[in-house]
């Protein structure tokens, strides 16, 4: 057995693009240029593109400052 620690995402983590686009309301084309441009990662399992829910969560939703 290994002592080595698995860091990546956990498969329960991953979501399929459709699934991500509806969850944060934005289009597949849009994380499609997101992975492409570095901004996030996608993970291919077999033909099959997936996405980290918890990634997603970090990079794109960002605060709005407030002038206050």
């Amino acid at each position: 057995m290994s002592n080595q620690k698995h860091t990546g995402p956990q498969p329960t983590d991953l979501a399929s693009l459709a699934t991500a686009a509806e969850l944060y309301g934005v289009s597949i084309k849009t994380l499609r240029r997101r992975i492409a441009d570095g901004t996030i990662h996608g993970y291919r399992l077999g033909s099959l593109i997936r996405v980290d829910l918890g990634e997603l969560r970090e990079k794109l939703i960002i605060e709005i400052p407030t002038m206050r």
